[in-house]
């Protein structure tokens, strides 16, 4: 059974403890064939969980896993010729080449000497690295890194490409460039199920997006759906002079008719359904020694609807990944 209409990774009621610890709490989703699938959340929330599961490198503790409409739950291994993973570190070898590394990969899934050299010379004239082919791995950038691993990741032609972060810590080019063969690879008909805590990204790549919050999918809708749902309010941004952490309560219970939202500790955030007249709200900082430094409209973004929805600060989501490192 595979069909245009059948998705390509369905999970229904996925749960997974660690002892006391309910890592993932019964997430059901669906991912379509050939879409780009964003699986957002904090550190902990479940989402490094929730591929291990999808992937075979643990067992669900209840639900049920399928690809392309096949229920694999009870031997997840006999799907993983369907799919590639991309883990957020690096599992290549740094002492062997690029070349060497990518006909190493292909040899596990049984390529031929000439089918395997093939590919590789192919994948890395695509991914831009036919001039670093013979240097060790470990000497490479951690831009060009995260291409090779992506590379050795499609060296069989998955389905399925499972990308954990693709893009964190690269520099800005090799991060757009990254993102080109992500939306390449869904041109050529791969379906990819992607995670990143950069928010920006997953508004340019994904067409749909699951948000996960404490082991649960708290929101999951198409990406466009998302932000029409954000548009017709008005949203100010203001960006003070000192910190905001102290006077939250008292600004939420001096407009109460206003939803507000602090992204960073300096900058509040009012949405309303009408224009909001400034003068008052700013002359209620003033008065507690609060300087408005700037004040912008702002267009609804996905990241205003992932704190909306989450509670969480994208700058904090984004520290504790640079803190915590992967999860």
């Amino acid at each position: 059974m595979n069909s245009e209409n059948t998705a390509a990774i369905e999970a229904l009621d996925v749960a997974k403890h660690f002892g006391q610890v309910e890592a993932v709490k019964g997430v059901s989703f669906c991912v379509n064939a050939g879409e780009i699938f964003g699986f957002l959340g904090p550190n902990g929330a479940g989402k490094t969980t929730t591929i291990n599961m999808l992937t075979g490198l643990a067992r669900p503790d209840h639900g049920r896993i399928s690809y392309f409409g096949r229920d694999y739950t009870a031997n997840l291994k006999k799907a993983q010729h369907l799919m590639g993973v991309v883990p957020d570190e690096s599992n290549l070898y740094p002492e062997m080449s690029g070349l060497d590394n990518l006909s190493f990969c292909a040899s596990l899934y049984g390529m031929g000497k000439k089918e395997r050299e093939t590919r590789s010379r192919e994948l890395l004239a695509s991914f831009g690295l036919t001039d670093a082919s013979k240097r060790a791995f470990g000497g490479y950038s951690r831009g060009m890194k995260r291409r090779l691993t992506i590379a050795a990741g499609i060296i069989h032609h998955p389905k399925i490409l499972f990308l954990d972060e693709p893009t964190t810590g690269v520099d800005v080019a090799s991060a757009r460039r990254i993102r080109e063969l992500i939306a390449g690879l869904k041109s050529s008909g791969t379906t990819v199920f992607l995670t990143t805590h950069y928010i920006e990204e997953a508004q340019r790549l994904c067409d749909r997006i699951a948000f996960i919050v404490d082991g649960r999918i708290v929101r999951m809708d198409a990406v466009a759906e998302l932000l029409r749902q954000t548009h017709g309010k008005h949203v100010v941004e203001l960006t003070t002079s000192g910190s905001l952490t102290q006077m939250r309560e008292e600004v939420l219970r001096g407009f109460s008719n206003v939803e507000f939202e602090f992204p960073a500790d300096n900058i509040l955030r009012s949405i309303t359904e009408q224009a909001l007249a400034l003068a008052p709200l700013i002359r209620f900082l003033e008065e507690r020694g609060i300087a408005v430094t700037e004040a912008r409209a702002v267009k609804p973004s996905l990241e205003d609807v992932f704190i909306r929805v989450t509670g969480i600060e994208v700058d904090r989501m984004k520290k504790e990944k640079e803190k915590k490192g992967p999860q």
